[in-house]
């Protein structure tokens, strides 16, 4: 089992740094660049939103991303300490309503669903824990 754990702070500016360890990790692990493109954007997603609502007491936090692969299996695990939310509990948005009538979010969470063979959510010693799979073709 291959295995890779980065702590970034919650700044945008660390999107960048996360982008580019997908990056390195897909040549090490020889992923398909179309998988890791996919999981570049769900991070970046996932990431946005902990960085812009995970915090609204302000202060510096770190985002863990731990990435293990087995054999033609990825899990992704990200945990914050940020305010409680499960964004499964989300509901998912009307995509037929017309652009107009639609209501404004909740794309993001939507792709990370329709991206990732599944998700799951829990809360931990204060953290909030979304663990992830997705199998990689070979």
């Amino acid at each position: 089992m291959e295995k890779h754990l980065i702590e970034i702070k919650n700044q945008l500016t660390e999107l960048e740094r996360l982008a580019t360890t997908i990056e390195t990790l897909g040549e090490q692990w020889n992923l398909p660049m179309n998988f890791c493109l996919s999981l570049n954007l769900v991070l970046e997603e996932l990431v946005t939103n902990i960085i812009f609502y995970g915090f609204p007491q302000g202060g510096e936090h770190l985002i863990q991303i731990e990435f293990m692969l087995d054999k033609t299996t990825l899990q992704l695990t990200v945990i914050d300490d940020g305010i409680a939310f499960n964004p499964l509990s989300k509901e998912d948005p009307d995509l037929k309503a017309s652009v107009e009538d639609r209501a404004i979010g909740g794309l993001g969470i939507h792709f990370v669903k329709t991206i990732m063979d599944s998700v799951r959510y829990e809360r931990s010693n204060k953290k909030n824990v979304l663990i992830m799979t997705k199998s990689v073709a070979v």
